[in-house]
């Protein structure tokens, strides 16, 4: 999992509320193309369950939390989000979910790419072949 990792965001600490943001590539590895969000998920339910060819991704419990289990085809690391001024960059071709979702969570996506239905690979064993021969 050498490239997965917690990229902690700007963080401006105010008496009346704080302040994290983040903006394309002074924070993030990749330019932003879009966000979607994730939310009202049932108690026991597993968001993901796929991989991304080409696709990067961010992601934040903006509230709440929830973990992120990623698979590199090797190796399987979690990730517990549970702040909103830190999150977990995700590269390509790692399989990943979200689970545990607390009551409330929200969860804040962004990618380096428009939606492709194509990008996507939601079998395991596809993902596995795929990894393989790439290596």
């Amino acid at each position: 999992m050498h490239q997965a990792k917690i990229i902690n965001l700007p963080k401006i600490l105010d008496e009346r509320g704080n302040l994290s943001f983040f903006q394309n590539e002074d924070h993030l590895p990749f330019s932003i193309q879009r966000v979607y969000w994730i939310y009202d998920v049932p108690g026991g339910e597993v968001r993901g369950g796929h991989a991304y060819r080409e696709m990067q991704e961010f992601i934040i419990a903006l509230s709440g939390s929830f973990d992120v289990v990623l698979f590199d085809g090797k190796d399987e690391k979690k990730f517990t989000l549970n702040r909103s001024y830190y999150g977990l960059y995700v590269p390509k071709m790692v399989w990943r979910s979200m689970e545990n979702f607390s009551t409330n969570a929200l969860a804040f996506v962004a990618t380096d790419s428009f939606y492709d239905e194509k990008e996507y690979i939601r079998d395991k064993n596809t993902f596995l072949n795929e990894i393989h021969d790439t290596k």
